[in-house]
C-alpha cells in the first residue's frame, strides 16, 4: 500500500507514476478509473479524466487491460500487427473512413455513420452495433486513429501518426514489463507471467515474445521467496527501506475500485487478507456473494469488508459488509468510515452532508 497510496499529487503525474489506469464503463457510483485516481490525484472530481484527457500527454488504448497510458508507454507497443487481418474490402473500407476522419480532424461515429452507412454487425455479446463504431474500433487498435475526446462518453476519433518500429523490440518489451513490475509489485511469480503473457493484448506483434521477456524480467529483477512463493518488484526498491513503513497505525478507510493495483491481483488479495474478493457485476444477480460493484474496504493496512454504494434522490446509501459478520469496534473506524463517505460525496459533486 505504501507503495501505490503515495501522497495526492497532479493528474498527470498520477498517471505517469500509475503507468497505467485500467478503465470500466460501469458506474457504480463512478467509473474505476475515477474510483482508482480519486486516492492519488489532489481535489479528484468524478469525471476529471474525461474532461481533461485531451490536454494531458495519455492515451486511451490498450495494455494489459484497456485504460489509459502515458504516450511514452503508447509509443512502445506501436506499430501492432495484429493477429487477423483485414480482407481487401475491409482494408478499402478502412481507408475511406480514414481519409474521412483526416478531413473532419476529429469526428463522432455519429457522423461516420451518417456518411458511409455501412449497417449493423454482430458484437461480442450476441448484440449487433453499428458497423462503422466496430470499424473504427477496429482502426483505434490498429494504430490508424486516436481516441481524441470523449462527447457524453462516446469516443472522438481524429487521425494517428505512425510510429515507427522501436530500434530494440527486446528492450521495449523489457521496459513494458517494468511499466507491469512498477504498478503491481510486489508480484507473485504466476501473476507476473500472467501479466507479462496479457501483453499480446497491447502489442500482438510481440506475443512469440512474450515468455523470452518473462525469462528476463526473472533474471534482472530483484525477488525473494517467501512461504514457497517468489515475489519481484522494481530494480530501485529496496523493501526492509524505511520508505515502506507499515500503514497498520494510520487510522483512515478507504474504499477502493475494483481494479486498483492493491486488490487488482486476486490471487494476492488472499493471500494478503485471507479472503476472497471477486468483480460481479457480470455476475448473474442470484449467484452474486458480495455484490453487484462491491468495492474493497481497507482499514488501515487490512481489507476487512467491502461495500456497494448507490446515489438515490442526490444521496448516498452505502450498503457495508464485512468478513467477520461485524465492523470493528474502535471508535476511530467509525470516524474514519464516516470521513471516507464524506469524501466521496465531494468525489461525486455532491453535499458532504448525509
Amino acid at each position: 500500500m505504501a507503495r501505490t497510496l503515495l501522497p495526492p499529487q497532479t493528474l498527470a503525474r498520477a498517471i505517469e507514476r500509475l503507468g497505467f489506469v485500467q478503465a470500466d464503463p460501469i458506474r457504480a457510483p463512478a467509473r474505476a478509473q475515477d474510483l482508482t485516481l480519486r486516492h492519488r490525484v489532489r481535489d479528484y472530481r468524478a469525471g476529471d479524466l474525461e474532461r481533461r484527457y485531451s490536454r494531458l500527454a495519455i492515451e486511451e488504448d490498450f495494455f494489459v487491460n484497456y485504460g489509459f497510458v502515458p504516450r511514452d508507454v503508447h509509443a512502445l507497443m506501436h506499430p501492432r500487427t495484429p493477429r487477423t487481418k483485414w480482407s481487401k474490402a475491409q482494408a478499402t473500407r478502412a481507408e475511406a473512413v480514414l481519409e474521412f476522419v483526416r478531413a473532419r480532424g476529429v469526428a463522432h461515429p455519429r457522423d461516420v455513420d451518417a456518411h458511409f452507412q455501412h449497417g449493423k454487425v454482430k458484437n461480442w455479446f450476441g448484440g449487433s452495433t453499428n458497423a462503422t463504431t466496430h470499424l473504427l474500433d477496429q482502426m483505434h487498435y490498429r494504430g490508424l486513429v486516436r481516441i481524441a475526446a470523449r462527447a457524453g462518453g462516446t469516443r472522438l476519433y481524429a487521425p494517428r501518426e505512425a510510429t515507427p518500429p522501436p530500434d530494440n523490440p527486446q528492450a521495449a518489451m523489457d521496459a513494458l514489463i517494468d511499466v507491469i513490475v512498477e504498478k503491481y509489485a510486489p508480484l507473485p511469480e504466476r501473476t507476473l507471467a500472467e501479466l507479462v503473457s496479457r501483453l499480446r493484448y497491447g502489442a500482438p506483434q510481440w506475443t512469440s515474445d512474450c515468455r523470452p521477456a518473462l525469462l528476463r524480467a526473472k533474471t534482472r529483477l530483484p525477488s525473494a521467496e517467501t512461504e514457497g512463493v517468489r515475489w519481484y518488484w522494481p530494480v530501485d526498491e529496496n523493501p526492509p527501506a524505511k520508505r515502506w513503513q507499515s500503514c497498520a497505525d494510520a487510522n483512515e478507510v478507504r474504499l477502493l475500485a475494483p481494479f486498483d493495483p492493491i486488490v487488482w491481483d486476486r490471487r494476492r488479495f488472499e493471500m494478503l487478507w485471507g479472503w476472497a474478493y471477486r468483480f460481479e457485476a457480470y455476475t448473474p444477480a442470484a449467484k452474486r456473494v458480495r455484490g453487484y460493484y462491491a468495492l474493497p474496504l481497507l482499514w488501515r493496512d487490512q481489507v476487512i469488508g467491502w461495500a456497494n454504494l448507490t446515489v438515490r434522490d442526490n444521496r448516498l446509501h452505502a450498503d457495508i459488509g464485512y468478513v467477520s459478520g461485524a465492523p470493528p469496534q474502535q471508535r476511530e473506524f467509525r470516524a474514519a468510515l464516516d470521513e471516507e463517505l464524506d469524501r466521496l460525496r465531494v468525489f461525486l459533486g455532491m453535499s458532504s452532508t448525509p
